[in-house]
């Protein structure tokens, strides 16, 4: 009977939740999910000068708004969170186990741990097989695992708390390859099955730099802010080192756990692109319902309004924006489209003609057929009006349809702000 799958996320509270932290959190998530298995949220709170209360906060309701769920303490599967700070008596344990076996030793007050002196070598499910020679002690020296102070360095107590935890896979962050074989000996020192690890690439700038906390799209926290939808972010940092076998993007977060496989994930260090980030976003609002989409916006406006310009904005910030003309009778005019309005001299003929048809029109439904036999009927294109229509309904080249524009404003309006341009281009 296989071992079932028992993944982990081990942030530091430090700082504010980085958009790689919670890629590689996501990457542990959707492998347990898709194995039926668990994930654990572990807490490596055990550096008292510099772990805030904040940066705590900024975790936890980052994963939560990711849907990045774990279970807490007494639940199936004990998820967690765990916290190290916590776990000071199951660290002394088990360094006692190192002691009875000889396995390390005090050098100025510290202790270091003793590495057999043979090569190690590794097979990670993404890097495939890595050898490292700890044969010679002058390239590595044994590694110091409890300081003089008496607290534990991370390489120490990460062991023992995936050893403890059962975590049964590690997927973390390309730049811990080289600890692993550390932690394989001190594995191998506790007569413990290791986990199995995943080393996912690193995340760097669109001009191939490491991502630093100050770049753009670097803070978790962002996103929500900025209109994001969560869906749409965790679509989008699935992509970010892992691909489908075809050629799709968008998936929602069922789909990504059904086909996220660790056997997919490339070697090669993935790009963030904010542009990219935006499309997939739009993507996620336009794969809304009418009613879903309502219920995302923060806006007091009919849902009549908010779902015609449903399909012209990437993030829901840009909605209020894209509504403002409704709710604004006195809403600008854009100087560019106003002067190539202008610019055509049969625009107020056109505007004055179409201006009388729609009052002495009864039946609203038919005002934008109205509009094409307006232009017709003065030897025009429905064109040639329908761009100085829109300028002189909404004050913008582009926004949504026409047609709704004049359902949603309705004769009385429509023929008000018709009457208001005519008098600018006069």
């Amino acid at each position: 009977m296989s071992t079932r799958v028992r993944t982990r996320f081990a942030p530091s509270p430090t700082g504010y939740l980085h958009v790689g932290g919670a890629r590689t959190a996501l990457f542990n998530w959707l492998y347990a999910k898709h194995h039926g298995g668990t994930f654990v949220l572990r807490v490596e709170d055990t550096d008292g000068t510099r772990n805030t209360e904040a940066a705590k906060s900024a975790i936890f309701e980052g994963m939560e708004w990711l849907g990045l769920d774990w279970e807490g303490p007494g639940n199936e599967g004990d998820c967690g969170p765990y916290y190290q700070s916590q776990r000071s008596e199951i660290y002394l344990k088990w360094f006692e186990k190192l002691v009875e076996e000889n396995r390390v030793y005090e050098d100025e007050g510290a202790w270091r741990f003793r590495f057999e002196r043979k090569l190690i070598t590794m097979d990670d499910l993404v890097c495939g097989e890595v050898t490292i020679d700890y044969s010679d002690d002058s390239n590595t020296p044994d590694m110091v695992i409890r300081r003089s102070d008496g607290s534990f360095v991370f390489h120490f107590v990460n062991v023992v708390d995936d050893l403890t935890m059962g975590i049964t896979h590690a997927i973390r962050g390309e730049d811990h390859l080289m600890n692993t074989p550390k932690h394989l000996q001190l594995f191998e020192a506790f007569g413990a099955t290791p986990p199995k690890y995943a080393h996912i690439p690193l995340i760097l700038n669109g001009d191939g730099s490491k991502m630093s906390k100050r770049d753009e799209g670097a803070a978790l926290g962002d996103y929500p802010r900025q209109g994001f939808l969560p869906g749409a972010v965790v679509n989008f940092l699935a992509l970010l080192g892992w691909s489908p076998k075809d050629e799709s993007e968008i998936f929602s977060t069922a789909e990504l756990i059904q086909k996220f496989s660790l056997d997919t994930v490339n070697r090669a260090p993935a790009r963030f692109d904010p542009n990219k980030c935006r499309w997939v976003n739009q993507q996620h609002i336009l794969g809304l319902s009418s009613e879903e989409f309502v219920s995302q916006c923060d806006s007091q406006a009919s849902p009549e309004m908010l779902n015609s310009v449903k399909e012209k904005v990437a993030l829901l910030t840009e909605v209020p924006d894209a509504i403002a003309f409704y709710l604004d009778p006195n809403f600008p005019i854009n100087s560019d489209a106003l002067n190539k309005v202008k610019g055509n001299e049969s625009a107020g003929p056109l505007l004055n003609g179409l201006a009388e048809n729609f009052e002495n029109l009864e039946d609203w439904n038919s005002a934008k057929e109205t509009v094409a036999l307006t232009a017709k009927a003065a030897g025009a294109k429905p064109g040639q009006l329908m761009f100085p229509l829109r300028i002189a309904l909404s004050g913008k080249s582009g926004g949504p349809d026409l047609g709704a524009i004049l359902t949603i404003l309705g004769k009385k309006e429509c023929v008000r702000r018709l009457q208001r341009f005519i008098e600018f281009l006069a």
